[in-house]
């Protein structure tokens, strides 16, 4: 049986939390070495790239030949570690701070990424956060308003502004999680809202099927990046992933292969699906 593998015991007190403070930090440089072009031309928007899963997914568009732009809140160091990685590797970069709980900002990033890049051919929904509650009654009006803005509300307002710009071939992907197939008890709030990508995503995919837009989904399962100190106390950080078969946290860049393969030519059969990375649970979704 495989051995348990950890993270040393730490936390941090602001969400949705800072790579740069984490122990050992998240791996997020491409699995996948060899450059094969298949995002060449093309420009992708991600929320929340400045750490954890969108920074490897930022990277490894790049790598592909993609320009990226990427949103992210208030964690400056982080969004200039992700903005040097994807110039490395000779991509156009473009970073904006805000809040993608605002419509208003939501707008003026598409209006930013269209006069800078032309377009967006992808636009990822990935920024999140979660505030664990033991009891459903601990969870604030201002907290579930929150959270839904946050992680379902922005990807109405996203896909709103950017569908003007974009085209045949275009490919909408949302981060969801395994919560919204078997729940938490201690974050149902958030899980509720990973539902709601679930159902938005299968709904949207129907709606944009004729204009040859593809929309799809990833669910990934325990991955070691800055919400997670951001969310639990040390003791839980430590165990975190260890309860999956696989016996450990998933990395960042164990993840971003499947945006790159449901924004590519490869998944040009798929719409309203949803990839799980999770380690080995079996949910299915």
């Amino acid at each position: 049986m495989a051995k348990a593998k950890k993270n040393p015991p730490q936390e941090q007190d602001m969400q949705p939390g800072k790579e740069e403070k984490m122990t050992p930090r998240p791996d997020s440089l491409p699995k996948i070495r060899k450059d094969e072009g298949r995002m060449k031309g093309k420009t992708v928007l991600i929320t929340g790239g400045d750490s954890g899963i969108g920074r490897a997914v930022a990277i490894l568009f790049a790598q592909e030949g993609a320009n990226v732009a990427f949103t992210y809140l208030n964690e400056h160091k982080d969004a200039e570690s992700t903005r040097r990685e994807v110039e490395k590797r000779k991509a156009g970069c473009l970073v904006i701070a805000g809040d993608i709980a605002q419509e208003s900002f939501c707008r003026e990033v598409v209006e930013q990424v269209v006069r800078t890049f032309g377009t967006i051919d992808v636009l990822i929904n990935n920024a999140a956060v979660q505030y664990p509650a033991e009891d459903i009654r601990n969870i604030s009006a201002d907290q579930l308003l929150e959270t839904f803005s946050i992680n379902v509300f922005s990807a109405f307002y996203l896909v709103k502004a950017a569908l003007p710009h974009m085209h045949k071939g275009g490919s909408i992907i949302s981060s969801t999680s395994v919560t919204a197939y078997r729940g938490s008890h201690h974050l149902i709030d958030y899980a509720a809202t990973k539902g709601a990508l679930v159902a938005f995503t299968r709904s949207l995919s129907a709606a944009l099927v004729d204009k040859g837009i593809r929309v799809n989904a990833v669910a990934p399962g325990p991955i070691w990046t800055p919400l997670i100190p951001a969310t639990f106390p040390k003791d839980k950080v430590a165990e975190f992933g260890t309860d999956t078969p696989m016996k450990r946290a998933g990395q960042p860049n164990e993840v971003a292969g499947c945006y790159l393969f449901l924004a590519s030519e490869e998944a040009s059969y798929m719409t309203g699906q949803v990839l799980h990375p999770n380690g080995g649970e079996i949910i299915n979704g």
